[in-house]
């Protein structure tokens, strides 16, 4: 039995045992946790998916900023970032385990669908459609009341909409209130506004359906507070350094290594680097700057 312990792909500071022979199937991957061996990463794959989705949708990149979380995306992020020209990159406070984080935030909530089939023509009835929502009210107001019977509640609803005769949907904020016989041709309106923001243009002629109904009760959340500005860049310390393979010169380099827990507001980390924490590791490429915001997230900004 081996043991290693130190800065791995994904965090710092875990103890595992290798439980393998030197000749063992899996110990090459197991070596790649090891702090001495070299951290290499490549975003190519990713490049041509997220390229031509954009290109799909009419979208341009280059003025946005890219969110990565989990526990690899922040390995990736600004390599993929400098291949579609995108100059900021934000990584989270929690990153890699976002999803608790959003689970132990999020407000009590309860969703409720039906399935009920509704043609926007001279066939809608609105009063069905008022009975409809106020049972599944109803039903999600005894839910959310039990875990927060205090609490203001906010509801939401949507239906997911679709040409006649097509087999695909798109989801569609409704908005509050009852409906009435006016609710038809309204409808109608936010359809074909979603239909072509998602699609680029409508279907003129076809008529519009509904297939499922969702409503969403939630305990209303206290408003955020407003976040401080960006203070003046602070110099940080590495605790060490490691080889990191550069995809753009081809060839190895030693690298510092920081530890998101030894940085404060304001720290500045110059590229290339590495930033560890225990639930995923961001790399800084050459052509990057990493700052620690006010919100405790890492913000990687194009240097150049």
């Amino acid at each position: 039995m081996a043991r290693a312990e130190g800065i791995g792909e994904t965090g710092t500071g875990f103890r595992w045992d290798m439980m393998a022979a030197a000749e063992g199937p899996g110990l090459d991957a197991l070596l790649g946790l090891i702090p001495e061996s070299p951290l290499t990463y490549d975003a190519a794959p990713l490049f041509g998916y997220v390229d031509l989705r954009a290109v799909e949708r009419g979208k341009e990149l280059h003025d946005r900023t890219m969110i990565a979380f989990g526990g690899a995306a922040p390995i990736h992020a600004a390599r993929l970032a400098e291949k579609l020209g995108i100059r900021r990159v934000m990584v989270p406070s929690g990153a890699g385990v976002g999803s608790a984080v959003g689970f132990l935030m999020a407000p009590v909530a309860y969703e409720v669908v039906r399935s009920r089939y509704v043609r926007l023509d001279e066939t809608f009835d609105p009063d069905f459609v008022n009975r409809l929502f106020a049972e599944m009210h109803a039903e999600a107001e005894a839910v959310v009341k039990a875990g927060a019977p205090a609490a203001t509640l906010v509801a939401t609803r949507t239906a997911d909409m679709r040409y006649r005769g097509q087999g695909h949907e798109i989801t569609v904020s409704l908005p509050p209130g009852p409906f009435d016989a006016a609710s038809r041709e309204r409808l109608v309106k936010l359809y074909e506004e979603g239909y072509a923001t998602t699609f680029g243009r409508t279907i003129p002629g076809l008529a519009v359906e509904i297939m499922n109904w969702t409503l969403r009760l939630a305990a209303e959340q206290a408003p955020l507070p407003r976040v401080a500005p960006q203070p003046a860049d602070k110099p940080a310390t590495p605790r060490g350094q490691r080889a990191l393979y550069d995809p753009v010169d081809q060839d190895m380099k030693t690298v510092p290594v920081y530890h998101r827990a030894d940085l404060e507001t304001g720290s500045l980390v110059p590229g290339p680097a590495i930033v560890a924490e225990d639930e995923t590791t961001t790399v800084v490429p050459r052509t990057f700057a990493a700052r620690i915001t006010p919100i405790g997230a890492i913000l990687l900004e194009r240097v150049s």
